[in-house]
């Protein structure tokens, strides 16, 4: 096997098993220089690279390199510059790197964080594929951009995860960047980040610093905002810098996986500022949406997949875009290592990631986050109580049964005041139709959800 195509089909399965960032960091610009006597040499750009994937990495390299030539049986790292013929570096133990040198080495553009902004670079308006379900989201974004601070502020939108909320945020962020240039000053961040960063102002007496941090800019973007529910003094100070921003004109965006209304932990005087502005739902993709998108991911990687493959993943992969781009990636590593592309393979990995992590949930969890959240005794759900304020709740109650732990629908019956397995089916097909049609019930769901797995 040429060293080529050994280390290309190596890269494919390190790839499994590495982040994307990492992967895209560390070990995209790497190249296998030399093989000798069950000696492999890999070449990296730097000396700072070349320590980090020593440190880090070596097993992982060294087992995927036994994986396709059982012959290996040691791996080594150089620093590997074009201009000059590599030569294999004495064995020594790797050392730790410092935070101060990993940011003055740091030499990879792609996937690197602005530290001004924290936006990422490859979220862009142009790769955010418009559906449907999208569209009134793009379509405010638009408008932010071209009137920052007076056309929709605060703007802010909701929807389920892995439905492109972060992309689209950051994406606007980005566009005011290129069209404004330095006259805009633009921030991103997460709400867990905004956190940490109130409770390290309060210990170090810091709070005026945190202050002139996120005060003086003219474009505010805050990801996950439902988590500042329930943080009595990150809400309080969030609250004071969002009065200060909207009061200068100064754009706010806001990103959440439901409306205002639905944080139940988020004060009523903050409800009611994220209410007075643009609120924009991302629902679920459409097949047409997700088709698209697939083909959008294949021409930015000039790839290609036969069409029935494509458009399998499209009709099976229904309710979440990073699952989407997950699926085709790991198709595509196949593919770059040479392998065939079967959809039996191809289904395989569907399976694989459609499987949800449900062993530690059992249905009495399902059956109390549903009462908790409409406030009604379990009993209540369980027994023949027919009033109309029970029959939504007991029917999501069946959905989710279904939806979260598979049960049969006589056992969903059996557990719902042992009713008849059609009452069963007849509820969760209700909801699942409803779900996509119904933004509220999407949004009560994905809350009640959220219940159940914090449980």
């Amino acid at each position: 096997m040429e060293f080529e195509q050994l280390w290309q089909t190596a890269l494919g399965e390190i790839e499994t098993q590495v982040s994307k960032p990492n992967f895209a960091t560390w070990l995209k610009n790497s190249k296998l220089l030399d093989k000798q006597e069950g000696v492999v040499l890999v070449g990296l750009p730097n000396t700072f690279a070349k320590e980090w994937v020593e440190n880090k990495y070596q097993k992982i390299i060294l087992n995927a390199l036994r994986n396709q030539d059982q012959a290996t049986k040691k791996v080594q790292f150089t620093v590997h510059n074009t201009n000059i013929a590599p030569t294999p570096l004495p064995q020594r133990k790797p050392k730790q790197v410092s935070e101060e040198e990993f940011k003055k080495q740091l030499a990879f553009e792609e996937l690197k964080i602005d530290p001004e902004t924290n936006l990422n670079p490859r979220y862009r308006l142009s790769s955010f594929v418009v559906g449907k379900t999208n569209e009134l989201a793009y379509a405010a974004a638009s408008a932010v951009i071209d009137e920052i601070g007076r056309k929709y502020n605060p703007l802010f939108f909701y929807g389920g995860t892995g439905l492109g909320k972060t992309h689209l945020i950051q994406a606007i962020g980005n566009e005011i960047k290129v069209r404004y240039k330095d006259k805009v000053r633009v921030k991103y961040v997460s709400s867990e980040k905004f956190t940490n960063d109130v409770i390290y102002g309060i210990r170090n007496k810091r709070m005026e610093d945190m202050k002139d941090k996120y005060r003086n800019v003219d474009v505010l973007i805050i990801d996950d905002i439902q988590f500042i529910g329930g943080k009595t003094t990150t809400e309080e100070e969030f609250f004071h810098t969002f009065n200060a921003l909207y009061e200068n004109n100064k754009q706010i965006i806001i990103s959440s996986d439901r409306p205002p209304k639905f944080i139940p932990t988020l004060e009523d005087r903050l409800r009611s500022r994220f209410e007075g502005g643009m609120i924009a739902d991302i629902s679920y993709p459409d097949y047409e949406l997700r088709l698209a998108i697939l083909k959008t991911k294949l021409q930015e990687r000039g790839a290609a997949l036969p069409e029935n493959i494509v458009e399998f993943i499209a009709n099976k992969i229904q309710k979440n875009l990073r699952e989407l781009e997950g699926v085709l990636n790991r198709i595509l590593f196949y593919q770059y290592a040479k392998k065939e592309v079967t959809l039996k393979m191809v289904e395989e990995i569907v399976s694989g990631v459609l499987q949800q992590p449900t062993k530690n949930i059992n249905p009495n969890q399902v059956i109390k986050a549903v009462a908790d959240y409409y406030e009604i005794s379990q009993n209540d759900l369980t027994g023949r109580c027919r009033q109309k304020s029970i029959v939504e709740p007991r029917q999501i109650t069946m959905y989710l049964l279904r939806d979260i732990l598979g049960l049969s629908y006589p056992d969903i019956g059996q557990k719902l005041g042992k009713r008849d397995h059609t009452t069963a089916i007849y509820a969760t097909n209700k909801i699942s139709e409803e779900i996509n049609k119904d933004q509220d019930l999407n949004q009560k769901i994905l809350a009640i959800k959220d219940l159940v797995y914090k449980e």
